[in-house]
């Protein structure tokens, strides 16, 4: 196995927003306040505003959700680089789900006010599509990936995470995932927990979302990524445009294969992970991945002023 000396910055998906984020920044920083700007004119509204004020039932909704995520995790990266903060190299950056976006921004695949705005369009296009067919998403504590896939095969559902060992997502219309609930229940898992999302994400029931996402996606010039990402389907590194077009598309009906991306990262020599944004649900999944890597969080203006890799 290679040398552990390198780093990898994951960004957070959808489900770690709360009112008030990145509010600090856009305070403290010049950086994350021309982010939040930025995101403003893209979208032709206040995301900023509903960051910081919300409501949140408004902000947790998915077509504000998925951009106002992204603004605050790439504000939080520009606000480090501003304050010159200790911030050692990406060798890899990786995003939990939606955290992809930002992982585009971070590589340069796309400028930060076209992610922004193709992260808004995901949001609008998955709720949409959950609309058309309702589903929901829960997670299932306890119970190993091949039961839960058998249960998933018998109920019509989907396992749409592998997030740690111990903690998997399934993902299908409601009435199958009630069924694969009480299952999986059944099985040994000994939590279910409904996640507050607005349809079966990462299952065959966003192959709307994928049209309309595969109309955006060819408007739009993607570059190289300046650095690998560690694609969410397939947990290899991503290092050219037309590799992350096709993965932004299959994520939507595919699983996210976090604990797979983690490890990979780990085996290609990874010893620190940096989690850029709101929340900290990346470290806590990854210190249950590998208990030996260190884990950093870089969430608000504080974090930006006192960060070290010490």
């Amino acid at each position: 196995m290679a040398e552990l000396v390198k780093t990898a910055y994951v960004f957070p998906g959808q489900g770690s927003q709360w009112v008030g984020m990145g509010q600090d920044l856009y305070q403290g920083f010049y950086a994350a306040k021309a982010v939040f700007e930025q995101a403003d004119e893209a979208l032709g509204f206040s995301l900023s505003r509903l960051c910081f004020d919300g409501p949140e039932d408004e902000l947790r909704q998915t077509i504000n959700a998925q951009p106002a995520i992204v603004a605050t995790s790439f504000a939080c990266l520009e606000a480090s680089r501003e304050a010159k903060a200790d911030l050692p190299q990406a060798s890899f950056v990786a995003g939990h789900s939606l955290g992809e976006y930002t992982a585009l921004a971070a590589a340069e695949v796309l400028d930060f006010a076209t992610t922004v705005y193709l992260a808004r369009e995901r949001g609008r296009l998955m709720h949409e599509a959950g609309e058309l067919t309702p589903g929901g998403m829960a997670a299932i504590i306890g119970l190993d990936e091949s039961p839960l896939a058998e249960v998933c095969a018998q109920t019509d559902t989907r396992i749409a995470n592998i997030n740690c060992p111990g903690q998997l997502v399934i993902s299908g219309a409601e009435s199958n995932l009630n069924q694969a609930v009480e299952m999986a229940k059944a099985r040994g898992a000994y939590r279910a927990i409904p996640l507050q999302v607005s349809g079966a994400f990462h299952t065959p029931l966003m192959q709307s979302a994928v049209d309309g996402m595969a109309q955006a996606i060819a408007k739009l010039t993607f570059n190289d990524p300046s650095i690998p990402i560690i694609g969410n389907t397939k947990a290899q590194p991503l290092t050219t445009a037309a590799s992350v077009k096709e993965e932004l598309l299959q994520q939507l009906c595919n699983c996210v294969q976090w604990q797979r991306s983690v490890e990979y990262m780990v085996d290609g020599g990874v010893a620190t992970f940096i989690e850029i944004g709101p929340g900290k649900v990346l470290a806590g999944l990854i210190k249950r991945i590998n208990k030996s890597v260190k884990i950093l969080n870089i969430g608000d203006a504080e974090s930006v002023k006192n960060f070290t890799v010490e």
